[in-house]
């Protein structure tokens, strides 16, 4: 296995020199209006650039189309999409089966709210439980609600059952790590540009090296810590992987010290690795599990927690 590098900010510096580079490249005048879409590039980032918000830094490449494993812009050029939306489309972009499966539920009904019965509900919720080992699963929209709520049980269950004190309960995190831009998630972040000018951060969280299985025995032997939501392997700060191991012993300290174990895998699981979850490489379980992106094929934003029947009677809170 790889050895962890720190390769955020190399990996935005060469971001950043390609994005220059690129904005440099002419466009031919017989293809600055594609012929197929009547779309013109330019025109796409300078309303983006004028209307949205300014909180992304994309490439200069407009893209209008998707099939598989290639896209294309709107001048008509393919390309190769080695990035997969982050994860979100594991599966290629528009597969069809996923495509035929929205339209057929689209037709009969989008919304019900949670005032009655699905349903399809129950069946997505036991599949999805049985099918990664859990007694119970929590659907939500988004990869940070997955974290927030994770959070939230995590807290709940250190002060009704391991009995931690009124609101001392702490989550550890790894530096480096990023799951999202709310409150709660950039107050755990290490990355300035992501926490920087929203202070005051949520209190509580703290942090430890990241594949340093010493300090974070360390910190897990405080009675106050209730849990330890890590990455199998870091994303946003240079997809950095663990020594051989390191999940193994994250579950026997977690053990050890009655902690919760929160395994991020919104971006490493359903089959991102070679494996449904990247923590099936060492054949060990977390206490709670978190899933999003590729869950829909990056046609609609799904999330989901799953977790063992310890935590499960505090759902009722959330």
């Amino acid at each position: 296995m790889f050895k962890p590098q720190k390769l955020s900010s190399s990996i935005r510096a060469t971001l950043k020199n390609l994005n220059r580079s690129m904005s440099k490249i002419p466009i031919r005048k017989d293809t600055a209006t594609s012929p197929l879409y009547n779309l013109d590039a330019q025109d796409c980032m300078v309303r983006e650039a004028k209307y949205g918000a300014h909180n992304y830094h994309p490439l200069p490449v407009v893209l209008h189309k998707g099939k598989g494993v290639h896209v294309w812009d709107v001048d008509g050029r393919k390309y190769f999409d080695f990035l997969s939306a982050y994860s979100a489309v594991n599966q290629g972009h528009c597969h069809p089966k996923i495509i035929q499966a929205l339209r057929e539920q689209a037709d009969l009904i989008t919304l019900t709210s949670r005032a009655f019965h699905a349903s399809i509900l129950g069946e997505y919720e036991e599949y999805v439980t049985k099918k990664f080992g859990y007694d119970k699963v929590l659907p939500m929209n988004t990869g940070v609600e997955a974290g927030e709520t994770a959070c939230k049980l995590a807290r709940r269950w250190g002060y009704d059952v391991k009995g931690i004190p009124s609101d001392q309960a702490k989550i550890i995190f790894a530096e480096g790590n990023f799951w999202g831009r709310t409150l709660a998630a950039v107050s755990s972040s290490t990355d300035p540009s992501s926490y920087e000018g929203f202070g005051p951060r949520m209190p509580n969280f703290e942090l430890v090296p990241y594949n340093d299985l010493s300090a974070l025995e360390e910190r897990l032997s405080d009675g106050n810590v209730c849990a330890f939501m890590v990455e199998p392997i870091q994303g946003e700060a240079g997809v950095v992987v663990p020594d051989p191991g390191y999940l193994t012993r994250v579950r026997d300290l977690c053990t050890k010290y009655n902690v919760l174990w929160i395994a991020d895998e919104i971006q490493t699981g359903l089959c991102r690795t070679g494996k449904w979850l990247c923590v099936d490489h060492e054949n060990v379980k977390p206490d709670v599990l978190l899933l999003g992106k590729a869950l829909s094929g990056g046609v609609y934003p799904v999330s989901r927690q799953l977790n063992s029947h310890q935590q499960s009677s505090f759902y009722i809170q959330f």
